[in-house]
């Protein structure tokens, strides 16, 4: 029998399949590292894109906060304005208040009676002055009840003053002022 020795022949194929096996990792190992870089590049162009929507929409909203305040700013100068209108509308409106009140207080001011100061706070008025008599105070008293621009005369205090005569006294009063409200009825009754 002949001697065939088939050891060579499977080294060979061996060997030749191990450089097969090789150079198919080889590819891919470099298929995978291609693939892994394609990937990574893909992630950190969307990664970037992503940023800058991000900064594209922190921009807008930076802008839209600009308007916000400019507008908040818009309404309260707004008010401001609407505010100062109706002061302007308020004082225009009680011009002739004025004259009609210091028009009633001298009505109702008798004859002998001084009016030295008059001080409005609010709705009341302190009142002072220097009358011949206390019948003069009374008088002016009962005059300021029965008008329509004054109700509830107040005597705080009254103290003697001979150096304006016998029976001279000084006086202090207040009084509140109902004139704008007793109009305000009748404009509403005449209206309906």
């Amino acid at each position: 029998m002949a001697k065939i020795n088939l050891l060579p022949w499977r080294q060979e194929y061996r060997a030749q399949k191990q450089k097969e096996f090789q150079q198919v990792a080889a590819l891919v190992v470099m298929a995978a590292g291609f693939s892994t870089f394609l990937w990574m590049k893909t992630v950190d162009g969307q990664v970037a894109n992503q940023k800058e929507r991000n900064q594209l929409l922190q921009t807008e909203i930076t802008a839209l906060d600009k308007q916000v305040r400019e507008i908040k700013d818009l309404k309260k100068r707004r008010q401001e304005l609407i505010d100062r209108m109706r002061v302007i509308q308020e004082l225009q409106g009680n011009r002739p208040l004025s004259v009609r009140y210091f028009d009633e207080m001298v009505r109702a001011a008798p004859e002998g009676l001084w009016l030295t100061n008059l001080n409005r706070s609010g709705s009341s008025v302190q009142i002072a002055g220097v009358a011949e008599s206390n019948n003069r105070v009374s008088s002016f008293m009962r005059n300021l009840d029965q008008s329509e621009w004054y109700e509830s005369p107040n005597l705080t205090g009254v103290t003697a003053k001979p150096e304006f005569g016998e029976q001279a006294s000084a006086f202090q009063m207040t009084v509140n002022v109902s004139g704008r409200k007793k109009e305000d009825e009748e404009q509403e009754d005449a209206g309906n």
